[in-house]
């Protein structure tokens, strides 16, 4: 039975393989989301499955997420990938950077055909009112504003070592968003900015690139990035995009995205330009999107929620008993509160089980729900009146019993006001999944911020606040229907 059955079973395990989507990736801005969008339309003309999923973070999530095969391909710059990746400077040749990077069981494809440079861009009328063309330049301007990315402030080819080699000093700079920094720079909350020299936004916000005179940044000619344990039809696939795109035509793809608000727009423009007779992709309907990323946020906070539920309430029925055992329950839940949720989801990323994945996300926000179910249960048991416990052991009732039949009802309106309480936190902070991936409500937040579309934005900003204000409502009900008559009143 086992001969026989063999070809069977090896016939499930490969439907099953097959069906397994490549995870295609993008950064945090537009150009990264274009790419990709390139990168799965070829995978799928080539008959593979393909899934891109949006604004994951930055190079290091990423790279982490690529290494460890949590997705199979991603846009990168060589210059990214000497610096930052492998951390030597000296890798130029693209042999030697594809010796390193197998080392991790990774492969890069040619070059697409552009340089995307690191660049300090500022308003054109204050470049010229100032007399500022290179870099140089602004040591004599350090009263100058700078509004710079997170990613840049913390690379190894990023302000640190920029300022250092060109003897800047200057009273203020500040992290912003990419997306949002050029905003920040057209108000004039800040005069320079850090940015890559095929942003469309350049020239549409009217801005100059501050001449490189001290060649400081290194090329950063755009790759792909993907597991060698991609199917050679995908590796065909994305060798085929080589050399296809030089600088003014992916200015031209990166502003296309941004007037039309839409990715795989710039994506159509793409395949239409260099491929006679092709099909225009069609895009995904508002409604669908909306059930796609509402009951993956539905998901992401239901599951957590119900996670909390089970472990919180046993906690503060624990600490509800006091002693050193309960005040550090309720310190260690205090602790995880204070976290910064974004950092939390960066704590979780890199650890075993976790990484790039809706686990991560659900393990985050349950985290971030115990608090007040266990507060609040803790609070409600300790505030039960001495002549009612007393009346409890009267009747005889083992401890378990009062517990059950007496304690847990008369504390049940304030236990359910903690669960009410974690269920919205719960919702508004599985925005924050999208930034690793994981989906919700947070995608079109996210990519309007990117694209600074406030239509974008509150795609996903009002379903998020009516799923609060539901949450909020379905809780009302609840307690109605659960507490007891005379505890309502």
């Amino acid at each position: 039975m086992t001969i026989y059955g063999m070809p069977l079973l090896l016939a499930l395990v490969s439907t099953s393989m097959a069906a397994d989507p490549v995870i295609v990736a993008s950064k945090r801005f537009t150009e990264s989301y274009v790419l990709a969008e390139i990168a799965t339309r070829s995978l799928r003309t080539d008959g593979l499955p393909a899934e891109h999923r949006q604004g994951m973070g930055g190079t290091i999530i990423l790279w982490e997420a690529l290494r460890t095969g949590q997705i199979g391909v991603y846009a990168e710059y060589t210059g990214t990938i000497a610096e930052e990746i492998l951390k030597d400077p000296e890798l130029v040749s693209p042999d030697a950077i594809r010796a390193e990077l197998a080392k991790s069981g990774v492969g890069m494809s040619g070059e697409l055909g552009f340089n995307n440079t690191y660049a300090l861009v500022m308003r054109r009328e204050m470049a010229e009112r100032l007399g500022i063309r290179r870099i140089s330049d602004l040591r004599q301007h350090p009263q100058l504003k700078f509004g710079l990315t997170h990613e840049f402030l913390n690379r190894r080819d990023g302000w640190a070592p920029l300022s250092a080699l060109y003897g800047l000093a200057t009273s203020e700079i500040r992290g912003i968003d990419h997306g949002i920094g050029y905003e920040a720079l057209r108000s004039g909350a800040t005069d320079i900015k850090d940015a890559y020299s095929t942003d469309a936004k350049i020239a549409e916000h009217n801005l100059v690139a501050l001449e490189d005179d001290l060649h400081f940044f290194p090329q950063y000619k755009a790759v792909f990035l993907y597991r060698l344990s991609l199917s050679p039809d995908g590796v065909s696939a994305l060798r085929r995009l080589e050399g296809t795109l030089d600088e003014g035509r992916m200015i031209r793809l990166n502003a296309e995205a941004e007037r039309t608000k839409d990715y795989s727009r710039a994506a159509d423009l793409y395949f239409t330009g260099a491929t006679d007779g092709a099909t225009r992709h069609t895009p995904e309907a508002l409604s669908h999107k909306l059930l796609r990323w509402t009951s993956r946020h539905l998901q992401l906070a239901g599951i957590s929620l119900l996670l909390a539920v089970v472990v919180g309430v046993p906690l503060g029925i624990l600490a509800s008993r006091g002693g050193a055992f309960g005040h550090t329950i309720l310190a260690v839940t205090g602790v995880v509160q204070t976290i910064p949720s974004l950092a939390l989801l960066a704590l979780l990323v890199p650890l075993p089980f976790f990484g790039i994945s809706a686990r991560t996300a659900i393990a985050a926000l349950f985290l971030y729900g115990l608090l007040p179910i266990v507060r609040n249960t803790a609070s409600g048991l300790q505030d039960i009146a001495q002549p009612i416990r007393e009346s409890a052991i009267a009747l005889g009732l083992t401890p378990a019993a009062r517990l059950r039949k007496i304690y847990l009802p008369m504390a049940s309106r304030t236990i359910l006001a903690g669960i009410k309480t974690s269920a919205v936190i719960n919702v508004g902070t599985a925005t924050l999944a999208a930034l690793i991936g994981a989906g919700g409500l947070g995608e079109p937040i996210i990519s309007g911020l990117n694209l600074n579309d406030h239509a974008t934005i509150l795609q996903g900003a009002i379903p998020a606040a009516v799923l609060a204000l539901l949450v909020q409502w379905s809780f009302d009900l609840l307690d109605r229907l659960l507490i007891p008559k005379g505890l309502r009143i």
